[in-house]
């Protein structure tokens, strides 16, 4: 086979090269060699069941029985040289490149004639080559040179009308019709028009050739771009296999790194060839490779990248004075749950170059560690740069106020956060401002908080179930019953608010909650809006989907309540902000007055107070009151301590246990101790039956553990009750099991 060809520059993998000027000298009448006649016939049999291919395309087979014969000079179109004789060769290409200065050309011209005429020697000097006689032609030859193909045509056509006997060289001829060729391949590259590309390339096998690897890197695209992978990699493969040029081979790479995915692009980087002195040919890009395996990886977290990249790349971000190769680093990290990892790689990122990408997966890593307080801080400066970085930021924002146990936050940052949350009219925060009003004694506060949040999302459950709460507290009763009235049949702990006497909720469900004694003034909330926004927005807290990798899932499962009490010793005339009395008994009944105040901390300290006294029944009824006490505070170890400091009645007793496996359950799961949850929840089941939520808790435990059959069988059994969550798991494993996941 002949490689007609010069060298070519190396582009990068979004780049495109320009076809160089000399590749107007091309290979017409070579034959193919095994290699190019294999590309052909994989190209062959994919156009053969096409309906677009043209009906005279020849078979793989034919194309290689009907490989041209070399053509004959200008003066003899129709001859041919024997071997062994002297052949008879058009030189006046060559005289024309050679009186041009065109070395490059010459060169090629050369190379082509001597694959064609083995025999044919170049001549010492092209310069004293005879001159050609017939002017016409050589106009035809500039022409053709200057890529004028249609001007070369309509030449022909004029000569051979005043001249009936003149035929051209069949040579030129030849050399049009790939030229063209070519020119239409190019064109449909370019307009993505990728099924004449494979067309075209099919019809000339002499494109297929080390001299026009533009042409074949536009045929691989092609095939990849119409969902014909392989065909692609099959391109790229006769690159590799059979052409020499070094920086038409590293682009090669370049390119197919561009299009293919990590995986395909593997059996390709093992053609690589390692010279004379033990360098391998594609370590100077290796470097770009590292980055776009690792871009790719952030983009697909499946993929599982040798260690050598990775470890490439840290090499390239410990110099890196930008930041990128970090930031590349981080979000690697992130997308593949290694948070400490990708907390290290974005700050290293940022401060070398503060950018939006940096601080919005700083603070993604941040909120995943709870460090609410600081990724609001990040993203503070950035909350306006995109829609994830707005999304990352109100996230931020839920997180903080929704703190373990509720943090005292600045007013300037209670103020900004409002602010914030009111022009973007998000629910999460608005709802958790409530919640978090609640804690610090702001009831008022608190109601306004919760009618904001539903004025912009009437059907969002927590912020009404946090109303009616607050409502309750102040003796709202006709607010309270107009709110379980309009949720009658959607909410059963709104509906079933009072009912039950001491059945109180936390003061944030889902949310460790305490109220310090120093209050903090909770930013005030604007008048409630009378029309929702047009674009609901998640009840729930959740990070951004877009620039991150889907998290995994989590169920919101609120915090049991307090278990229902039996007999209670009160006074008659409790009230807010009573002390409690040196009397422990007197104590306990002030205990229990707090409690049904939803003020558990000072309750606990009321309770404590009463486990002094000398006689049993009030140390059991004080013990069994601190027990709620620390529960209600979501303090599950201290209320199991408290319970076991006074014997309790089998009926106390069993009810403290069930709320405390629960709680453990809850807090198993969210720390992602999938069997510990199972183990809590099984210990549970045996004294009281399981409720929908924590069933859902335990399907997601099983699924989370692969045992998808026994998740499917609880969220089914679940989803009966009108669980959303359980039918939303179960449409989860549904689409595991059908193979979408």
């Amino acid at each position: 086979m002949l490689l007609a060809s010069g060298t070519a520059l190396a582009a990068g993998p979004n780049e495109r090269l320009a076809p160089s000027p000399m590749k107007y000298i091309r290979v017409a009448a070579a034959e193919p060699d095994s290699n190019t006649q294999r590309l052909v016939e994989q190209i062959r049999e994919l156009q053969k069941p096409a309906s677009s291919v043209p009906p005279d395309v020849l078979d793989a087979e034919e194309l290689v029985q009907a490989s041209p014969a070399a053509p004959s000079t200008g003066d003899d179109a129709g001859a041919t040289a024997p071997a062994s004789a002297s052949p008879q060769v058009d030189e006046s290409a060559l005289r024309y490149f050679a009186t041009r200065g065109d070395t490059a050309r010459l060169q090629a011209e050369i190379a082509r004639l001597r694959a064609l005429y083995p025999n044919w020697q170049p001549p010492a000097d092209p310069l004293a080559v005879p001159p050609l006689r017939d002017a016409q032609l050589e106009n035809m030859w500039r022409l053709y040179a200057e890529g004028r193909y249609a001007e070369v045509r309509r030449a022909v056509a004029e000569r051979q009308s005043a001249e009936q006997a003149w035929q051209p060289p069949a040579d030129l001829l030849e050399r049009l019709d790939v030229a063209e060729a070519r020119v239409r391949l190019v064109n449909a590259s370019n307009l993505k028009q990728y099924d004449t590309v494979v067309n075209v390339g099919a019809g000339t096998p002499s494109l297929l050739s080390c001299a026009e690897v533009d042409v074949l890197w536009r045929v691989a695209e092609a095939f990849i771009r119409t969902n014909r992978t392989a065909r692609g990699q099959d391109a790229y493969s006769f690159i590799l296999k059979t052409c020499e040029n070094p920086q038409e081979r590293q682009a090669t790479i370049q390119r197919a790194a561009s299009l293919l995915s990590y995986a395909e692009v593997q059996p390709l980087l093992a053609l690589e060839q390692t010279g004379a002195d033990g360098v391998k040919e594609f370590d100077p890009i290796r470097d770009d490779l590292a980055r776009a395996f690792v871009a790719e990886a952030n983009r697909r977290p499946e993929i599982v990248l040798d260690p050598i990249y990775i470890e490439r790349l840290q090499r390239l971000a410990q110099a890196d004075t930008t930041g990128s190769d970090s930031m590349l680093l981080g979000w690697y990290q992130l997308r593949h749950d290694n948070m400490a990892e990708a907390e290290k790689w974005f700050r290293a990122s940022r401060e070398k170059t503060d950018t939006a990408s940096a601080s919005q997966g700083l603070a993604l890593t941040l909120i995943a560690r709870n460090a609410s307080s600081e990724a609001e801080e990040v993203m503070f400066r950035w909350k306006d740069e995109s829609e994830d970085s707005s999304s990352t930021y109100l996230a931020a924002t839920a997180n903080l106020l929704a703190g373990d146990p509720p943090p005292t936050i600045q007013a300037p940052v209670l103020q900004r956060v409002a602010a914030e949350v009111t022009k973007k009219r998000y629910v999460p925060t608005a709802q958790q401002f409530g919640w978090y009003a609640r804690a610090y004694d702001q009831p008022e506060a608190a109601i306004r908080w919760f009618q904001t949040a539903l004025s912009w999302k009437a059907d969002d459950e927590p912020s009404a179930y946090g109303l009616a709460l607050t409502q309750q507290q102040l003796n709202n009763r006709a607010a309270v019953d107009d709110l379980r009235r309009s949720w009658s049949g959607r909410s059963e702990r709104i509906a079933n608010l009072g009912l039950a006497v001491g059945n109180q909720p936390p003061v944030n469900p889902g949310q460790l909650a305490y109220v310090p004694q120093q209050t903090a003034q909770v930013a005030p909330p604007p008048r409630p809006v009378a029309q929702p926004v047009a674009r609901p927005v998640a009840e729930t807290v959740r990070q951004p989907a877009a620039q991150t990798a889907a998290p995994r899932r989590s169920v919101a499962a609120p915090r049991q309540a307090a278990p229902a009490t039996t007999t209670r010793n009160r006074t008659a005339g409790c009230a807010l902000g009573q002390s409690p009395s040196s009397s422990p008994e007197q104590s306990v009944a002030h205990g229990w007055c707090l409690m049904d105040l939803n003020r558990p901390l000072e309750a606990s300290q009321a309770f404590e107070l009463g486990s002094r006294s000398s006689v049993q029944r009030v140390r059991e009824d004080a013990a069994y009151g601190l027990s709620l006490a620390y529960l209600r505070l979501g303090l599950t170890n201290q209320a199991a301590i408290a319970a076991t400091q006074s014997p309790q009645n089998p009926e106390r007793s069993a009810e403290l246990q069930t709320v405390i496996l629960a709680d453990r359950a809850v807090s198993a799961f969210n720390a992602k101790r999938y069997r510990e949850t199972l183990v809590y929840l099984d210990q549970r089941a045996k004294l009281l039956d399981e409720p929908a939520d924590l069933a859902v808790l335990r399907g997601y435990s099983y699924m989370s553990l692969s045992m998808y059959n026994d998740a499917w069988k609880v969220f089914e059994f679940a989803a009966e009750t009108g669980n959303k969550d359980a039918s939303r798991g179960l449409a989860e494993i549904r689409d595991m099991l059908n193979g979408y996941r």
